[in-house]
């Protein structure tokens, strides 16, 4: 199964976040061969962390909970909250599998919070721009609560636009970057 994991920082975590960073990076690298995908969020100025994103594929909903709430960062008091969802890997592929490599152009998060019937389950037409795609899902994996997506793109406009804004609640966008050990 796999699910998407968005823990988003506390205000004022930073120097927390660093000091933990080889903890974080050690508890993942116990999930290397799980992880689909990964990386920090920033704010606008590119700089300033915002909260970190894993896609992984794991047994179920409790493996996916320990993952989520073992996590070094979240037991140090990082992350104010963490969305925790089934996701479906709709590009079947993972984050080193995207052509167009780790650092070519800005990259995002986008999120996109369900409302209603299911929506925005057909890929955008430009494939090569995207990381990850795949709806945001509940435990259970019947109801659609949302898509998330990774992307490439020019600004944060243009990676919004790849979700319709009439068929979510809300749209989020982040900057996103791929993670782990360079």
């Amino acid at each position: 199964m796999e699910f998407f994991c968005y823990h988003r920082d506390r205000p004022g975590s930073l120097a927390l976040r660093e000091e933990s960073l080889e903890e974080h990076w050690a508890y993942m690298d116990r999930y290397a061969k799980e992880l689909i995908a990964r990386g920090p969020t920033f704010a606008d100025d590119g700089e300033t962390p915002t909260g970190s994103v894993h896609i992984v594929d794991l047994p179920d909903p409790a493996a996916a909970r320990a993952f989520a709430f073992d996590e070094p960062n979240y037991q140090a008091g990082v992350y104010r909250d963490v969305l925790l969802r089934r996701w479906r890997n709709v590009l079947g592929r993972t984050m080193w599998d995207f052509p167009g490599g780790r650092t070519d152009g800005n990259r995002y998060l986008v999120l996109g919070l369900g409302e209603g019937p299911a929506a925005g389950l057909a890929l955008p037409l430009d494939r090569d721009q995207l990381v990850a795609y795949g709806p945001l899902l509940s435990d259970d994996g019947d109801t659609w609560l949302g898509t998330a997506v990774l992307l490439r793109a020019p600004d944060p406009d243009t990676a919004g636009a790849v979700l319709n804004p009439d068929l979510y609640a809300d749209i989020e966008v982040h900057h996103w970057e791929f993670g782990g050990r360079r």
